[in-house]
Order: structure tokens, then sequence, then C-alpha cells
């Protein structure tokens, strides 16, 4: 997926055992989905912690943010309950909404991080791509949004 892709709608399950779809994401604003490839490894605390603690700047700037990996719903609750994310965390167990985003790869780590800003209408309006700088991912959506909302 790249700025200016329409996202298909998809279905997953939250860290809750919740059913929930992109159409009912987007219903709530502009979206941050943002991609981790493990849970409680020190990169992906560190990358979903900033998401964390830059959740107010978030909405303040009109979105909201979701993370994805493939772990487990069981792996999600545990490491949501862990470090208290206000937002929620879907299970991408085969790899679909990874393949869909374009960025599903082979090994340990199925998933590049990567973090998309999707708008209302389902369009990509940014696209954050780095494997070592964790704080970037928020950091630039939050850019984004704020670009959206000043549109």
């Amino acid at each position: 997926m790249q700025s200016g892709d329409r996202v298909p709608d998809f279905t997953a399950t939250d860290q809750t055992g919740a059913q929930v779809t992109l159409a009912e994401l987007l219903a709530k604003g502009p979206l941050v989905l943002f991609f981790y490839p493990k849970a409680f490894t020190p990169g992906c605390t560190q990358e979903s912690c900033h998401f964390r603690d830059m959740y107010g700047e978030i909405q303040a700037a009109g979105g909201h943010a979701v993370g994805v990996s493939a772990d487990s719903v069981e792996q999600q609750a545990k490491f949501a309950g862990t470090y208290s994310f206000p937002f929620p965390l879907l299970s991408d167990a085969d790899h679909a909404i990874a393949r869909l985003f374009g960025i599903k790869r082979a090994g340990f780590l199925p998933a590049k991080r990567s973090t998309f800003v999707i708008d209302r209408d389902s369009t990509v309006r940014g696209v954050i791509a780095s494997e070592l700088n964790m704080d970037t991912h928020a950091d630039r959506a939050i850019a984004v949004l704020r670009e959206l909302a000043n549109a």
C-alpha cells in the first residue's frame, strides 16, 4: 500500500476476542494502523509504548491508533495489559492483513515495521516505514493527521 491507495475492508480479532472491521475503525475517524513484528520484543515494545505515550496527541489531531502483529489474541491481551495500551491490538496470525498491505516477510518477524495513516474514506494518506527508528512512526503519523485536519 502506498499513499493514495484505497484499503479494502478487512476483519480481524482484537486482544479482547472481539471481531472488528476496518469500516468500524474508520467510522471513529482517521486511523493510524501500525504494524509491529512481535509483541514483547525490545523494538516493538518501544514503538508501541511510544504510541501509548503520544496517544493524546494522536487524538488531538483527530485520529486514533490500532496496533497489528502476527501474535495470538492471548499474546496481544498480555501485551496490552502489561503496558496499558489505550488502543486495540489486532491479531494477524494468518498474515492476511500484512499481505494486504504488502509488508509480509518470511521468518521469525513476519511483518515489516510499518505505519499507515488511513482517512475515513479508506484512502492511505501516509506511510511510515522504519525498522530502526521506533519513535518516528507515531511522530510522523501525528504530522500526517495534522495535515489532514488542516486540509
